[in-house]
């Protein structure tokens, strides 16, 4: 059990509070952020304080830290949050669901946020500052590196090696035994089938609007003409 420091004051650090409240062993103390981004001094009525300012009232050696930022900039700025925090010496801790299926010898590496309803398979390695969304599946024996984002209904099929800051849309799907090289963005709904180079990006396409107004339609099954 900590008391922890989280990092934020977005929507994400609301969630996160929430989470470590009522499903970890953590106590929730106090939110920071950037002194520019400070627009009021308690958060759900916890304290907040500037990150630049945070040691004197939440030591290190009495404080942890947990930065559930998002992927701005290829996960880039949570993992520059990331290392300052470490710098200054804070241990992160790490969040994993009580209702995510992980198997005996599970382990991840710190500042992980791994939600609800991810099934994570036997011989899986996860480590530092990844962020899991909710409903993922994870193959067994694949390797997923530091700093990379996994939103929703993914699926990272067996064997697979994700390189660091690495991206992956809500219903993306990955090849077994496929290499995501590192910084590769996979957007929602992609499906990869062969190794990725690093930085690419495979995206999509929207499906076009069916050319008629929701308001036409007779039947949620087809377009009625009469």
């Amino acid at each position: 059990m900590a008391n922890v420091v989280i990092f934020g004051v977005g929507r994400i650090a609301e969630l996160a509070s929430v989470y470590l409240t009522h499903d970890s062993p953590h106590e929730v103390v106090a939110f920071t952020v950037d002194r520019d981004y400070i627009d009021s001094e308690s958060l759900h009525g916890l304290p907040v304080v500037a990150f630049e300012d945070v040691e004197p009232e939440y030591p290190p050696d009495e404080t942890a830290m947990f930065i559930p930022l998002s992927f701005k900039r290829m996960n880039h700025t949570r993992a520059e949050k990331y290392r300052e925090a470490k710098d200054r010496g804070y241990e992160l801790v790490s969040y994993v669901s009580s209702h995510a299926t992980t198997f005996p010898g599970f382990a991840c590496g710190d500042n992980c946020f791994i939600l609800e309803d991810n099934t994570i398979q036997p011989y899986v390695e996860i480590g530092n500052n990844v962020v899991m969304w909710s409903g993922n599946h994870i193959g067994h024996h694949t390797e997923i590196g530091d700093h990379v984002m996994v939103t929703s209904h993914v699926v990272i099929s067996g064997g697979c090696t994700v390189e660091p800051y690495c991206f992956f849309g809500v219903n993306s799907t990955i090849r077994d035994e496929t290499v995501i090289g590192r910084e590769t963005l996979v957007g929602a709904g992609a499906v990869i089938m062969s190794d990725t180079e690093p930085f690419s990006v495979y995206k999509h396409d929207g499906t076009d609007p069916a050319g008629f107004r929701s308001d036409e339609v007779r039947s949620i099954s087809h377009k009625s003409g009469g």
